[in-house]
Parts: structure tokens; C-alpha cells; sequence
């Protein structure tokens, strides 16, 4: 299946995804790929949200457009290493449980969620950037937030325990 149809499944599905997913074998460099296509997605997502605050300035801002642009690429890039962490700590979390997966199985649950959440992230950009801070946004994010925790917390259920449901 193609990534798009993939991400589909998750939202109608996360359970079965992550069971497909898991059943395709090792491969890092597939894992990797979806975190950096997400942190993709999330930096777009941001350029509404930086060209309001670049439009709100005026043209007389001491801070240029642009450096708002790479300072957010840059974020971004910096998340890397806390996803690499976030999903080791879940493991590890996991082991107290019982659970029977490994670092790899938790790497690819966590970085899918994440690329899943794509539709969403994109979504709350235009929010943020066109109506600003708010209720609408308030609500985007809480939905961003539930979606993300549902996709990552059945990923995880699948990977540990083996309960495809």
C-alpha cells in the first residue's frame, strides 16, 4: 500500500495497521524515513502559523521571514533525538508491563503515529494560521493530541502484547 492509503488505514483501524506494519520485518531506515516525513509535515504545517506572525509584524519586523522559517526547520531537526528517546523510554516503560517487543517495534510505533497524524497537523497549521490563538485551535490541538495518543497507545498494544483486535 502507498503511505497515503497506510495513513488511511490507521484512522479506521490502528490496531490492524500497526499489526501489518510490524509483520513486514526489520527495516530502520523505513522507520526513520516516517519520522523524517512527519517532522516534514509538522514544518509545513508552521508556515501559516509564521506567515500570520510575519503579516502581524508589518514590514518593519526586526525579524525577517526567513529566520522565522529556518529557526522553525531548525526545531524541528531538533526533535530527532527526543523522538529516539520518547520511544526508548516507552520500551522500557513496556518491560514493566511485561511486554514482549522490542526497541525497534516501539522506534516504528511511535514515529507512525507521528506520520499518521499528518492530516491533522497539516489541518491545525490553517487553523492556527487563519483564525489564530483560540477556541479553534484549542479544540485542533486537543483533537491532534487524542488522535495521537489513540494511534501511538493501540501501536504500542499490538507491539508489546500482540493484540492485533
Amino acid at each position: 500500500m502507498a503511505v497515503i492509503d497506510d495513513i488511511a488505514a490507521t484512522y479506521r483501524g490502528p490496531r490492524r495497521m500497526m499489526a501489518r506494519l510490524l509483520s513486514q520485518g526489520r527495516d530502520e531506515a523505513r522507520v526513520l524515513a516516517w519520522l523524517l516525513a512527519g517532522l516534514i509535515v509538522a514544518y509545513v504545517a508552521q508556515w501559516p502559523v509564521i506567515a500570520r506572525a510575519d503579516a502581524l509584524a508589518g514590514a518593519g519586523s526586526a525579524v525577517p521571514a526567513v529566520q522565522r522559517y529556518v529557526a522553525a526547520f531548525l526545531g524541528v531537526l531538533a526533535l530527532i533525538p527526543v523522538f529516539y528517546l520518547v520511544a526508548a523510554l516507552s520500551r522500557l516503560v513496556m518491560q514493566l508491563f511485561r511486554g514482549r517487543g522490542s526497541f525497534h517495534a516501539s522506534r516504528l510505533v511511535l514515529f507512525w503515529a507521528f506520520l499518521a497524524l499528518a492530516p491533522v497537523m497539516l489541518v491545525r497549521g490553517l487553523v492556527a494560521g487563519f483564525a489564530g490563538p483560540g477556541v479553534a485551535s484549542g479544540i485542533v490541538d486537543g483533537l491532534a493530541l487524542v488522535a495521537f495518543l489513540w494511534f501511538w497507545f493501540s501501536g504500542l498494544t499490538v507491539a508489546e502484547f500482540g493484540e492485533a483486535g
